[in-house]
């Protein structure tokens, strides 16, 4: 029998478009999410579904007769209902989990401490057993089974009026499947926040799947009425006597019965969902994140269980429910009023497109604690001290000293708690799919400077595409070139009007430039790397410009592997990791490797070696000099080694991927979003009064960004701006009476210093 052939779909609008053949058969699509190999490589083999890939992707906000254990026409028409009233809800006797925590050490030792608390100093038993119990009521309550399941019932409901399809990969669920039949080790899901729906969507997901009902941490910002109904649907929060500091060591009962509850929940082997940063927000390791990782980690070493298994998820929208606006303003606390109107209003709103769930690889908590690679990268020089005397032109950065940027001192248990969730936090953003509204947006934003043919747009989305595909990102989107690009501009914020006998596009303006540049943060995630690289070559050139002159063509230019080197590691020291997508267990110079790596590999850079240097094919014995080796067959070989043998310096002449001309243009564009925040950040340091309270300095720098016309007024990179220039030793923090403030540091008073932490961001902005 022979196959069927893939037909080809004609054109007619644009002569060089002539045939195209459905783009997304050329490729495999990658089951994406691998856990670590340099951190966990016991856990690389585990549970990864290479047989299960041809399985594809499922609906699971449609429920079908499959989803029960009845068949017939009449179950078709009721199969959700029929479905709900099966799923396992786990019983609880409130009375015996009081009992095991006022029991549990942790709980006794904070019980019996001499510190006076609101118990009184006579520490009746009585007294200490109502508060216990007043905190535990303000972490949970007792599940509801017929509250849940009417809610699971209605939930379906909702999904398929607010999304076209939910959709998840069979061989992930099969996979996570897998790690829960693992006897006697709980499953910890840890997920990246895209939209407040985040927490309904995987709690269905996994209940509806068979993995279990889950206990999902909640946001502390929410009212009472809402909070006792999350609670009573399997939400848990933190208690309110916490330390206000996560680092305190100290939390007292609060924290004790924290520990104690996450102990019973992990015993019980109930799965345990985590968010570990806020909703379309700075992609940062958020403080109640921390909280429940030590609370994971406490549960390993008191030996409560013998292992956890942790899964990281990426969640993606088309256009994330929730997360529409403008993020000029600080989150606000979500009520039960504000919940029901915003579903009403998905009831009656167009769809929001598609969402795609993917799990990525399980891995073990114990073997990432016994390992701890991360920790030590956490300790080293941070940016103040390294990228600073560069900016300052005071001396060239010391390659050898060079850390992540992060906490250099607190304890053990801190510093593990931040390798961990830096750690998890970054496969979950890996493992998000790039939508096509996403590719649509990176292109309309950092593709085209003028009006631009709806017929060019389609071939640059499929080359674009295929770019993400031949690097193995997932992508959510499939189906026929045309329909998802006019379904992803339907989606995308207002345009100018497509002219039907031209089919143009003007260029967006400054309102729909913000929102587009939140969208087309999933392709600068997963192109970060050769983002970096392609700027580091923009400043390159601008440096040989003055010299040599402007060149007839790029691709004449050929640089040198170690001033490329040399200027990816400035532009690593200067941005957040977290931005950029980086494991924090390598030092920043292996991903410098890595950047280079991969701009050589995606046909960017093509190494150049002069006709007299080209060595043959000799294999006759060479006599080493004295002291030498074979070390110049690896990155560590030194200079002095290749100047006494004769090795030609390594260097590299630009080009660009076929078929994609100006890819190295558009790669320097996906950072120009927060390289020009980074740039009128500097320009504003000069205006407001110092010290001042950080709060009000965000908000007065949003402010700022906003007279720009061609800006980005985005909270998240304006709060990434921050952080980099308190990690860069730019601003620092003062005690007042009335709390911390910013203050602008001695080094950057003057102006001068200001201009060249100017010059040294402006180097890399697009060309």
């Amino acid at each position: 029998m022979t196959p069927p052939r893939t037909q080809p779909w004609l054109v007619p609008s644009c002569p060089k478009l002539d045939m195209c053949i459905p783009f997304l058969g050329k490729y495999h699509r990658p089951v994406s999410g691998r856990s670590c190999q340099t951190c966990t490589p016991r856990s690389w083999d585990g549970f990864y579904p290479e047989e299960l890939a041809p399985l594809g992707f499922r609906d699971a906000s449609r429920l079908t007769e499959a989803d029960t254990r009845f068949r017939g026409w009449l179950v078709r028409r009721i199969c959700g209902f029929l479905a709900a009233c099966e799923w396992e809800i786990p019983a609880e006797s409130p009375g015996e989990l009081l009992q095991r925590i006022c029991s549990s050490r942790r709980v006794r030792d904070a019980a019996s401490s001499p510190e006076p608390g609101p118990r009184g100093d006579e520490g009746s038993q009585q007294c200490c057993k109502e508060e216990i119990c007043q905190i535990l009521g303000e972490i949970q309550a007792p599940l509801s089974p017929l509250l849940l399941r009417l809610c699971h019932w209605l939930l379906p409901k909702l999904l398929t009026r607010v999304f076209l399809s939910v959709q998840v990969h069979r061989a992930q669920l099969e996979m996570v499947l897998r790690a829960a039949r693992t006897p006697e080790v709980p499953l910890v899901f840890l997920c990246s926040h895209q939209s407040p729906l985040d927490g309904p969507l995987l709690s269905f997901l996994l209940l509806s799947q068979g993995v279990g009902l889950p206990r999902v941490a909640v946001s502390t910002r929410t009212s009472p009425r809402l909070r006792s109904l999350l609670q009573r649907l399997g939400g848990i929060f933190l208690p309110s006597g916490l330390a206000p500091a996560w680092s305190e060591r100290d939390e007292g009962l609060p924290g004790a019965v924290l520990d104690a509850y996450v102990q019973e929940v992990l015993r019980s082997r109930q799965p345990l969902v985590l968010f570990l940063e806020e909703p379309s927000g700075f992609v940062r390791l958020v403080e109640p994140a921390r909280r429940w990782l030590l609370r994971l980690l406490r549960a390993l070493r008191d030996g409560a269980v013998p292992d956890a298994l942790l899964v990281p998820v990426g969640i993606a929208y088309d256009l994330a429910p929730g997360g529409l606006q403008q993020r000029a303003a600080p989150p606000e606390p979500l009520g039960l009023g504000s919940c029901l109107r915003a579903a009403f209003q998905a009831l009656c709103c167009r769809h929001h497109g598609f969402a795609r769930v993917d799990f990525s690889q399980p891995f073990s908590l114990r073997e990432f604690v016994d390992n701890n690679l991360v920790g030590p990268m956490l300790r080293g020089s941070p940016p103040e001290q390294l990228l600073l005397p560069t900016i300052l032109g005071r001396g060239p950065l010391d390659v050898g000293s060079v850390g992540n940027s992060g906490p250099t001192s607190g304890t053990e248990e801190e510093i593990l708690v931040t390798a961990l969730g830096l750690h998890v936090l970054s496969d979950s953003r890996a493992c998000s799919a790039v939508t096509a509204v996403g590719i649509t947006a990176a292109l309309l934003l950092h593709r085209y400077q003028e009006v631009v043919l709806l017929p060019q747009l389609m071939w640059d989305f499929s080359k674009l595409l295929e770019q993400l595909l031949l690097r193995g990102r997932a992508v959510s989107c499939s189906g026929r070139l045309r329909v998802l690009l006019l379904h992803s501009l339907r989606l995308l914020p207002p345009l100018q009007p497509l002219q039907p006998p031209l089919r143009l596009l003007q260029p967006p303006r400054a309102l729909a430039r913000a929102r587009l540049g939140q969208l087309a943060g999933g392709v600068r995630h997963q192109l970060a790397g050769e983002a970096v690289g392609a700027c580091a070559i923009r400043a390159l050139v601008l440096e040989m410009l003055p010299v040599l002159g402007p060149p007839s063509s790029l691709t004449k230019i050929v640089l040198s592997r170690d001033e490329l080197l040399h200027k990816i590691l400035e532009l690593l020291q200067l941005l957040p990791p977290t931005l950029l997508g980086l494991q924090p267990c390598r030092p920043p110079d292996c991903h410098s490797l890595d950047v280079l790596d991969k701009l050589i590999l995606g046909g960017l850079l093509e190494e150049e070696v002069a006709e007299e240097e080209r060595w043959g094919c000799d294999v006759a014995p060479r006599r080493l000099g004295q002291g030498q080796s074979l070390g110049f067959f690896t990155d560590d070989s030194d200079s002095d080694g290749e100047l006494e043998l004769g090795v030609p310096k390594q260097c590299y002449k630009l080009r660009g991927p076929q078929g994609f001309p100006g890819f190295l243009l558009f790669l320097c564009r996906l950072l120009s979003p927060v390289l020009q925040t980074y740039g009128r950040a500097v320009q504003f340091l000069q205006r407001p009064p110092w010290p001042q309270p950080e709060q009000d300095y965000v908000e007065a720098l949003l402010e700022f960004l906003a007279e720009d016309e061609d800006g980005y007024p985005d909270r998240s990179l304006a709060l990434s701006s921050l952080q980099s220039f308190k990690d860069m030793g730019v601003l620092e923090e003062l005690q007042t009476p009335t709390g911390p403030a910013l203050q602008l540091s001695q080094p950057f008073q003057s102006a001068s210093s200001r201009e060249k932490l100017a010059a040294f961001i402006q180097q890399f902005t697009q060309l």
